[in-house]
């Protein structure tokens, strides 16, 4: 009986030393998962913080503070002019010049601008053999200088551009006699050098870059009322008044200190 006892205390005693042993390491497997799992978010949020941060795009409207209420503005532009020397030429002169304008503006819609150009280039001449070199002369330089002013409109508008129309009247300087070579200008068909009445009829196709710069394009009909022979002059009819196209091209810049109202919630009114 002793025998027995004692084999079965050392069977049960090498049953739990085996049990025991089997259960360590699935122990210390959960607690090495339970370890890593633990340190897995803490690993992610180190990586999530040491990524780079894209800037935020701050979007910015230059055209935010586009507004109509300016009292003064000025233009510059490089001007086009076709024009004819003569009032029987059959050819045409192409011109090249600069163009200022200035504008008041009295109420919302209606201003008063001025305006003076120059232009200058040469013209063919009528057949001719009037050159002291025996030969005739052959494309003299001609020019004209307007100055004018009147009423302008301003129509269709918003932040991105603007159509104004405008009539202008005044007179014309005009220089014809400069190359030919001390003839008489009817020699070549032209008229002689004049101040005349003169009239733009147009507008402004006006394209906003900023509260104050534009983009301006200026398409006009110019009439000119020269006379066309010599002293004592000859006085064209209403109906002999010359028509021609003139462009400029250029920009404007808007004096918004002033404003052309006297309501200042019209100042932001997104006139």
């Amino acid at each position: 009986m002793m025998r027995l006892k004692v084999r079965f205390i050392v069977i049960a005693a090498a049953v739990a030393g085996l049990a025991m042993c089997a259960g360590a390491p699935t122990e210390a497997q959960n607690s090495n998962s339970t370890s890593s799992s633990s340190q897995q978010p803490t690993a992610a949020a180190q990586a999530e913080e040491q990524a780079p941060v894209a800037p935020e795009y701050i979007q910015v409207d230059p055209l935010a503070k586009v507004r109509y209420d300016n009292r003064y503005d000025l233009s510059l532009g490089l001007a086009y002019d076709h024009m004819k020397a003569g009032p029987n030429l059959l050819q045409g002169s192409n011109l090249g010049g600069l163009d200022v304008s200035g504008s008041v503006w009295l109420t919302r819609n209606w201003g008063i601008e001025a305006s003076g150009r120059g232009y200058i280039g040469t013209s063919g001449a009528a057949p001719n053999d009037a050159n002291s070199k025996g030969g005739p002369i052959k494309g003299p330089s001609v020019s004209q200088y307007f100055f004018t002013g009147g009423l302008q409109w301003l129509g269709p508008h918003n932040k991105h551009g603007a159509l104004i129309a405008h009539v202008l009247a005044g007179g014309v300087d005009g220089i014809f006699q400069n190359d030919l070579l001390g003839n008489s200008p009817a020699v070549v068909g032209f008229y002689h050098n004049q101040i005349a009445p003169a009239a733009i009829i147009g507008g402004h196709m006006d394209l906003n870059r900023s509260e104050h710069w534009v983009f301006r394009i200026t398409p006009d009909a110019i009439l000119t009322h020269y006379n066309f022979s010599d002293a004592p002059y000859t006085t064209q009819s209403f109906n002999q008044f010359d028509v021609n196209f003139a462009i400029s091209v250029g920009a404007q810049y808007k004096f918004t200190g002033h404003k052309r109202s006297t309501r200042k919630a019209n100042w932001v009114s997104g006139w």
